[in-house]
């Protein structure tokens, strides 16, 4: 199944992922819907986050990424209004201006290109914004 999450500083080098703080742990919210993640980011925006990008990934794969990462991961159901907390935490694992790791050449050319349904998939979230 796809879920949607969001992505700060997608397909860059110094890419990091929202979480909320619960308790003690990181939860990755995994959206079911893109309308309803897209709405998030957007509150997240008016809460003077950077912008979001909301990326479709397989359920299987970010809940293996959440796991190998020590973060907890939560499905948020279609029409489910998350509403993010009042406050933030006020200091982040990831540094939005940090400069990015170097990377082997063959991972750069793999970075590079884009995946026909990747292409797809732009295209459809930039026909929606006109």
């Amino acid at each position: 199944m796809v879920v949607y999450v969001l992505l700060f500083n997608a397909r860059t080098e110094n890419e990091g992922i929202h979480t909320l703080k619960v308790d003690d742990h990181d939860v990755v919210l995994m959206f079911e819907n893109e309308d309803d993640a897209t709405r998030f980011g957007l509150m997240l925006e008016a809460q003077d986050f950077p912008e979001a990008t909301v990326e479709a990934i397989d359920q299987a794969e970010i809940e293996e990424f959440c796991q190998d990462a020590g973060y907890d991961c939560k499905l948020v159901p279609e029409g489910a209004l998350a509403v993010p907390p009042d406050r933030s935490v006020e200091a982040t694992d990831w540094n939005p201006d940090a400069p990015p790791e170097p990377q082997p050449t063959a991972e750069k050319e793999a970075a590079n290109t884009l995946s026909q349904q990747e292409l797809d998939r732009l295209r459809q979230q930039f026909e929606k914004l006109l």
